[in-house]
């Protein structure tokens, strides 16, 4: 049975314009973003598939596109769309900080490299750029390596803290 042909007021779509999206689960949320299923499943189904086979949705928002495509109902154009969506979320989340926050240490210069970094599988060297106060300017990843190392190159370095006006920097690379 598809979920078109559940009571209106069990269906995702319904109840997250209902109740809220704070009301519903993360399989409804992802059933929501599905649109649809496929022949053999539906949206809600292939969304608990996706929890169930990849334990979370940061499990599942950082799978590779071959384990992501294997999953059937789940093909190259969704994996397309959710990482679009991601890197949309991405930089709607650093638009709501004009001025980043204010690093006044190293733990808290840690914890904000550490939600930029952690999941990476490769070799990233990075500045942040930050004004009189200490604020973020820009968190900036500026060379990628392969799985051990990164070339650098200083004057790429300078001329982005210089085209930003940045009063500081901090350097950083992942590993």
């Amino acid at each position: 049975m598809g979920i078109a042909d559940w009571p209106k007021t069990e269906r995702p779509r319904e109840r997250l314009l209902a109740h809220g999206a704070d009301a519903i689960s993360e399989a409804e949320l992802l059933a929501c973003w599905l649109g649809s299923g496929s022949r053999a499943s539906s949206a809600i189904d292939l969304a608990h598939s996706l929890l169930s086979r990849f334990g979370s949705l940061r499990g599942l928002f950082h799978a590779s596109s071959e384990a992501l495509c294997e999953q059937p109902g789940f093909g190259p154009a969704r994996y397309v769309q959710m990482q679009a969506w991601l890197e949309l979320s991405r930089r709607y989340l650093a638009e709501t900080l004009p001025r980043g926050p204010e690093l006044t240490s190293p733990g808290a210069t840690s914890r904000f490299l550490q939600s930029k970094l952690r999941d990476l599988d490769h070799e990233l060297f990075c500045a942040l750029f930050l004004d009189n106060r200490h604020r973020v300017i820009r968190f900036q990843p500026l060379f990628r390596g392969t799985i051990d190392g990164a070339s650098v190159h200083p004057r790429d370095v300078v001329k982005q803290a210089l085209g930003l006006n940045a009063a500081a920097m901090i350097l950083a690379h992942n590993h």
